[in-house]
């Protein structure tokens, strides 16, 4: 039994040795090969890596705004179109919330002397929402609650506003008007505002005015969207519970008037959606991946052509079909890995500089190198397998007759 593995074995070293002396004899032949493989897995490497490296990025931006915060979309019921201020106030007492944030928005026609630009982003804010981060004004003042009390025609607005009507002017105290009514500027927002995640995902702003004002413009007293930011401590899930509760009383519970929506659901949808995205950019990849084996038959079938005579000899001194088999099928295997892990090399690569470009954390994904390392060693076996049992099912009388 031991002399018959120890027989094995060194049977299974000179096939590999053969296999790889046959590999380097036709170097180019081999090289055009082992390119497809190469191509296949980089391209299966890069995406899934990037597509991390996006998720990881997603993930890290949810994090630093803050888990501790519920958006609210108010559909309304016949009796009742949206959320008045007296609504929000008794939202804003609850033990679980810390603050509110109604959001308005309206599209507006912005000029001032000759210069005019229309549809312009225009969003009604509370002072709550400048006073939970005093970073959002650049230059001169926020919304106070009397601009609140008082619907005042006051504004702030973005850089871009700022060098579209107010080039080589100071802007504070200025006044710019909102679809013909004049707003005096009261202040200069940052890029804070705009590089937000709950500012992408409303769309942002080019102007801030007081809420109330925003809703005289629009011609509506109630609000339909706002943001609820919960108390130091309190879990998402819980406080949204407890807010879907105050408000199915506040609708006379029927239903479907209003939506709830916590950070980490959007995440979670994100996420989904990228590995959805993911997985159908490595099935794409991985086209490459089958033509990369067909081109290993193509040159496993001509090598079988070219050595017929080698394999008649063989089968005259005795070997048998499963060795003929296993030494094709090794230099099949070993043309995929070469390039599987040349695939890998390339790909981490591409990867990275992808990721330094896009601004976005360089991940490094075991799973995506399994896979590949894996893919191309299958490919190999799969694509080598028949042109290895063509070689083992070769008649040795019509192989020697080749010589």
């Amino acid at each position: 039994m031991l002399k018959s593995v120890r027989k094995t074995l060194v049977m299974l070293k000179e096939c590999f040795s053969m296999s790889l002396s046959n590999i380097l004899g036709n170097r180019v032949r081999s090289f055009l090969t082992v390119l497809g493989i190469l191509i296949g897995v980089a391209a299966v490497i890069a995406l899934i890596t990037t597509v991390s490296g996006f998720s990881g990025t997603l993930s890290s931006s949810f994090m630093s705004m803050g888990a501790g915060t519920l958006s609210v979309s108010v559909t309304g019921s016949d009796l009742k179109s949206g959320m008045t201020a007296d609504d929000l106030k008794e939202i804003s007492e609850m033990d679980e919330v810390e603050g509110i944030t109604p959001n308005v928005s309206l599209r507006s026609r912005v000029s001032r002397g000759g210069n005019y630009e229309t549809n312009v982003s225009v969003s009604g804010k509370n002072a709550y929402y400048f006073y939970r981060d005093a970073e959002l004004v650049q230059r001169g003042r926020a919304v106070h609650p009397t601009d609140e009390e008082n619907s005042t025609f006051v504004c702030l607005i973005t850089q871009e506003m700022m060098e579209t009507f107010f080039y080589g002017v100071d802007p504070v105290g200025e006044t710019l008007y909102i679809d013909g009514t004049p707003f005096r500027v009261i202040g200069i927002l940052s890029d804070a505002d705009s590089d937000s995640i709950l500012s992408l995902l409303s769309g942002g702003s080019d102007i801030v005015i007081p809420y109330t004002t925003a809703l005289k413009m629009n011609n509506e007293n109630v609000v339909t969207s706002f943001t609820v930011y919960l108390a130091e401590g309190e879990d998402s899930e819980n406080a949204s519970a407890a807010l879907e509760e105050k408000m199915d009383a506040m609708f006379s519970f029927e239903e479907d008037c209003f939506t709830v929506t916590t950070m980490s659901g959007i995440e979670d949808t994100m996420e989904s959606m990228l590995s959805m995205v993911s997985t159908l950019l490595a099935g794409i990849a991985s086209i490459a991946l089958v033509v990369g084996g067909i081109g290993i038959m193509n040159m496993m079938l001509t090598t079988v052509t070219e050595r017929t005579m080698e394999i008649g000899l063989k089968k005259a001194l005795g070997a048998i079909p499963w060795q003929i088999q296993i030494q094709f099928l090794i230099e099949s295997f070993l043309l995929s890995v070469i390039g599987g892990l040349l695939g890998i090399a390339v790909g981490l690569i591409l990867s990275f500089a992808l990721c330094q470009v896009m601004g976005m954390t360089f991940t490094f994904s075991l799973s995506a190198i399994a896979l590949g390392v894996g893919f191309s060693a299958a490919v190999g076996i799969l694509f080598g397998w028949a042109p290895a049992r063509k070689a083992s099912r070769l008649n040795p009388i019509d192989a020697l007759r080749a010589m």
